[in-house]
């Protein structure tokens, strides 16, 4: 007998044989499994007993100390500001570009202007709808002559009526605020000194 004859006879024979084994009817016989792959694989649910641990439960707390992958942060000044509330960061750590000053823009007037303006002057709508304790004005001497990284740490863990947005705006759209708003500093303290001098004439 050819091979392709045998061929088509043994297709033939596995085709009738599915063709049989779905008739729609009932049984009461142990299926046959071709194969198991993950059907019963050892394994310890999350909510089951396990005489193994102490506790006798199967989800336990990872090791102190444990670190999920990727989430180290051990850069203090990026991560936290500084090294402690004593030691902030004089400069943002990240480089200022025009991109930079746009995602701060945007994330600005998202999550400060409801309080603080669009210009930073602390005259956002929550005070023009009765709040009675007004935010600071981002102009003041004061704030000016904070170091960026209080600024970055103030929005991160808040102060006194402020909330924290640390879980709202990950590091680097913290620091993007940041840059914006010395960029808003800036814009309301510039001297004719803080424009190129290929620009000056243009403002005549």
């Amino acid at each position: 007998m050819k091979p392709q004859i045998r061929s088509v006879l043994a297709l033939s024979g596995v085709a009738i044989s599915v063709l049989l084994g779905c008739r729609g009817q009932t049984s009461q016989e142990t299926p046959i499994w071709i194969k198991h792959g993950m059907e019963f694989q050892p394994k310890w649910l999350p909510y089951g007993r396990n005489e193994f641990y102490a506790d006798g439960r199967n989800m336990q707390h990872p090791p102190e100390g444990t670190v999920a992958v990727g989430l180290l942060k051990a850069d203090d000044d990026f991560y936290r500001g500084g090294a402690d509330t004593a030691h902030y960061v004089t400069q943002n750590p990240l480089k200022i570009t025009g991109a930079l000053l746009e995602r701060g823009q945007d994330r600005f007037q998202i999550y400060c202007t409801p309080c603080h303006g669009r210009t930073g002057q602390g005259n956002g709508m929550v005070i023009a709808h009765g709040f009675p304790i007004p935010p600071p004005n981002f102009h003041d001497d004061r704030i000016i002559q904070m170091p960026d990284g209080q600024i970055f740490h103030t929005i991160t863990y808040g102060v006194r009526n402020m909330p924290s947005y640390g879980k709202q705006v990950p590091e680097e759209d913290r620091w993007a605020i940041v840059a914006y708003l010395r960029a808003l500093q800036r814009s309301s303290h510039a001297t004719i000194n803080d424009v190129p001098e290929s620009e000056r004439a243009n403002l005549k």
